[in-house]
């Protein structure tokens, strides 16, 4: 016996445009209920199958005989002369429950191929494990390990957060979401620089601190495009709204180089890099800066450092000038600033650092064979030298060591006369003033 019921047919194309499910998945799922439905029936087949007309919702039961090696052998219209009340009972729960399956599966779709995406939330949920975003038709999960140290999550506010995971579980798929990941930052900037989301400036390289410091190394495909200039903005605006929605994480824009060595100089950026040296085997880039730019080049507890080598891939060691020249000379600043000029055993001036370097002589020294910023004083025998020749200085003589002529050395000696006599006079004169003022009586005193 057949069951025709048009009213059940339009109950079920109404929920399924309602909840966005195809009539055939909700048929599929009333055909397999209405199977379990039948076997609890008296003297059911074993073997029996459901067919639903969708143009006119009838339903008819056919029972199947089986062979040994499972093919049919017979089949016959089994269906109940009261299958339509009995359908109406049994299939109501089934089909909610297929209802809500296939409403996961479709969430689960929808998100299943957006992992390294960005999206848009509502707080709705914070503790000290994880913190619960409403996206709409589906909640995400931004675990406390995907969370920015220090970031506060107040309830009600928007937020955006980057896909990591879709997990599809039995109650729907599960998305995972971080704010820590380098991809947000990626993603942030196409939304708000045209030039990235149309293919013009790419962004080659990312390193992050969370919460502290960003790094992007930046390219453009079109030789008329900044890439730095498009990514900044007018007067930094771009750039401005990344930050703001990163809660005030600064970001460094640099230009992106094919060049090993000019990439690792322009990520050390705003420090500015004098020489770098690059070592293949080991990965290691060695670079030079002024002494003066040392910390900046190395950041805040090794910040600026650390994040150069995430972005390049480069192993960095940072030397200052006056470093590099003590490492390759062998001689520390305090032995150079210690060190003296002396003559060597052919009379030649050499620098002797102290603590026993190699000398250095005027001429390496003139070349540059010296630290920076020490000059080089007038070369001078110093006492003692043993390859220095004694210098025999007479009185009056002049401070180079020169011999005067006789006659300069008599007119010395006759002007020594002069005034020793000028001052014989002079004694003998204020000796007489002396006795006459002794002969006064003292009547004749005032």
């Amino acid at each position: 016996m057949s069951t025709t019921n048009f009213e059940f047919l339009d109950a079920l194309q109404q929920i399924a445009r309602d909840k966005g499910i195809a009539v055939e998945t909700l048929l599929e799922a009333l055909a397999n209920a209405l199977v379990a439905a039948y076997k609890r029936q008296p003297d059911a087949a074993e073997e029996a199958f459901v067919t639903i007309d969708s143009d006119s919702g009838e339903i008819r039961v056919y029972g199947q005989e089986l062979d040994e090696d499972g093919n049919v052998v017979r089949e016959w219209d089994d269906t109940p002369n009261d299958f339509g009340r009995i359908a109406a009972q049994a299939a109501k729960q089934v089909i909610l429950q297929r209802i809500r399956e296939a409403e996961r599966d479709l969430k689960y779709e929808e998100y299943a191929g957006r992992e390294g995406d960005i999206v848009t939330g509502i707080i709705q949920q914070s503790d000290n494990r994880y913190t619960l975003l409403d996206l709409g038709k589906v909640e995400a999960l931004l675990p406390q390990a995907e969370q920015v140290p220090y970031e506060r999550y107040d309830h009600a506010a928007r937020l955006k957060a980057y896909i990591v995971e879709v997990r599809k579980t039995s109650k729907g798929p599960q998305i995972v979401v971080s704010r820590s990941h380098p991809g947000l930052i990626k993603r942030l900037f196409e939304l708000e620089v045209p030039e990235i989301s149309n293919g013009v400036v790419e962004i080659k390289a990312c390193a992050r601190e969370p919460g502290h410091r960003t790094k992007i190394a930046v390219w453009s495909n079109d030789p008329n495009v900044d890439p730095v200039g498009a990514c900044v903005g007018a007067r930094g605006a771009r750039v401005r709204m990344v930050t703001n929605e990163l809660r005030g994480e600064k970001v460094d824009i640099v230009p992106y180089a094919d060049d090993p060595a000019e990439f690792v100089a322009r990520a050390l950026q705003p420090a500015r890099v004098k020489e770098v040296r690059l070592d293949e085997e080991t990965g290691t880039a060695t670079v030079v800066v002024h002494d003066f730019q040392l910390s900046l080049a190395i950041g805040k507890e090794g910040q600026n450092a650390r994040l150069a080598a995430r972005l390049t891939g480069w192993r960095i060691d940072i030397k200052s000038e006056t470093q590099l020249a003590e490492e390759e000379s062998g001689v520390s600043p305090v032995d150079w600033a210690e060190g003296e000029w002396l003559r060597n055993a052919s009379g030649e001036m050499v620098f002797q650092p102290a603590g026993g370097g190699v000398p250095v002589s005027m001429a390496e020294w003139a070349q540059g064979g010296g630290p920076e910023g020490l000059e080089a004083p007038a070369p001078e025998a110093p006492e003692g030298d043993a390859g220095a020749e004694p210098v025999t200085a007479t009185p009056g003589a002049p401070a180079d060591g020169s011999v005067e002529p006789d006659a300069a050395v008599a007119e010395t000696t006759a002007d020594a006369a002069v005034a020793e006599t000028a001052a014989d006079a002079a004694v003998a004169e204020t000796a007489a003033e002396v006795a006459d003022s002794a002969d006064v009586a003292p009547d004749e005193a005032p």
